[in-house]
C-alpha cells in the first residue's frame, strides 16, 4: 500500500511539472509555482483546513481599484483558482480562519476611499460570502488574532487618517462584536502574537 502511495505521490510531481505548475527548487531552496488570475498587495492570505491557501482583495491597480474578487492556490498542482468574490473590494483588511473552518474578513479601505467597518464569512465548502456583522469601529492596516476560546481579537488600525487604540472581539457563534480594553497608544502596521498563557503581544507601530 505504502509504495503505491509512493507511486501515486510520483505521478502526480511528474505531471505537475510537465504542466510547469512546479518548478524544481532552486539553490536558494525557492522554486515557481503558478501566478495569481489577478495582481493584487496588501491582501491577507490564509491557509484553509483542506490544505488550499485563500487570497482576497487587495490593491491591483492603486486607489479606487481595489478588488473584491478570490482566489485559492492549491498546492498538489501548483495552481490558482477563481473562487466566490467578496461584497466590499478592500485592501490592507484582516483574513482570520475561525475554528468552525470559515474564514473572517474584516475591515480595511474600500473602493470609497474610506476605511470600512464591514466584515465577511468566506465558507470554502461552496466558495461562497457571507455578511457578517460589522465591527464597532472603521479600521484598516489593524491585527486580527484568533484566541483560544476561538473568539478573535481585532487592534488598532486606521480610522479615517487616526492610528485608533480601539480593540474589539468577534464571536463566531453569535455573530457579534463587542469592545474590549483600548490599548495605550494608537497603532497602525504593528504585530499580534497569542502567546502560550493566552496573552496577545501586540508590538510596533507606524
Amino acid at each position: 500500500m505504502q509504495s503505491m502511495k509512493s507511486w501515486s505521490l510520483f505521478l502526480t510531481l511528474v505531471v505537475a511539472l510537465s504542466l510547469g505548475a512546479i518548478q524544481p527548487a532552486r539553490a536558494d531552496g525557492f522554486s515557481n509555482t503558478g501566478s495569481m488570475s489577478t495582481a493584487r498587495s496588501f491582501f491577507p492570505s490564509v491557509l484553509l483546513t483542506n490544505g488550499q491557501v485563500l487570497v482576497a482583495g487587495g490593491d491591483n491597480h492603486g486607489p479606487g481599484t481595489y478588488a473584491s474578487s478570490a482566489e485559492l492556490y492549491v498546492p498538489s498542482s501548483g495552481t490558482w483558482t477563481n473562487t466566490g468574490a467578496m461584497a466590499v473590494a478592500r485592501t490592507d483588511h484582516s483574513a482570520t480562519l475561525l475554528t468552525n473552518g470559515l474564514v473572517l474578513v474584516a475591515g480595511g479601505h474600500d473602493n470609497e476611499d474610506a476605511d470600512t467597518n464591514s466584515a465577511e464569512l468566506y465558507d470554502p465548502a461552496g466558495g461562497i460570502w457571507t455578511n457578517a456583522s460589522p465591527m464597532s469601529t472603521a479600521r484598516s492596516g489593524h491585527t486580527a488574532t484568533i484566541l483560544g476560546n476561538g473568539q478573535v481579537l481585532v487592534a488598532g488600525g486606521l480610522d479615517t487618517d487616526t492610528y485608533t487604540n480601539s480593540a474589539e472581539l468577534y464571536d463566531p457563534a453569535s455573530n457579534t462584536w463587542t469592545n474590549t480594553g483600548s490599548m495605550a497608544v494608537g497603532r497602525f502596521g504593528h504585530t499580534a502574537t497569542l502567546l502560550t498563557n493566552g496573552q496577545v503581544l501586540v508590538v510596533g507601530r507606524l
